[in-house]
């Protein structure tokens, strides 16, 4: 089955929450969130209308049987987000504690985003 070569977080209701920051480490973190989404590993879904409280996206997070909250940085914006609207975050991620230097940089390099994606996946993987 093809559901048994999927990593542990590969599941239809499995949400992803990104960090989007304005930094490198948070586009990173927005990338990876893309890219697990694209590669059926969960649902991306938006952060900052959790934030806002938005009711259908509320409702979408409740019905998330994992989240996974994707940070840019150790401030861990996503995770913070998250449980201050009540939600118990499965996977807290961050991509600068992955060996990725916080810069203002916005211009994100193939290989890095492809280092990101191999650490990212060995984290879901392994919890």
């Amino acid at each position: 089955m093809a559901e048994e070569t999927k990593c542990a977080c590969g599941s239809a209701n499995v949400a992803i929450f990104p960090c989007a920051g304005a930094a490198n480490v948070g586009q990173l973190s927005n990338k990876i969130a893309v890219e697990l989404d694209q590669q059926g590993l969960g649902n991306m879904m938006c952060t900052v209308g959790i934030g806002a409280r938005a009711p259908r996206l509320m409702k979408s997070a409740e019905a998330s049987d994992r989240i996974i909250a994707i940070n840019g940085c150790p401030v861990k914006c996503a995770t913070k987000t998250m449980e201050l609207a009540g939600f118990k975050v499965g996977h807290k991620i961050v991509i600068s504690e992955l060996g990725i230097k916080k810069t203002k940089d916005k211009d994100l390099k193939d290989e890095e985003v492809a280092e990101v994606l191999t650490k990212v996946m060995e984290i879901l993987q392994s919890e």
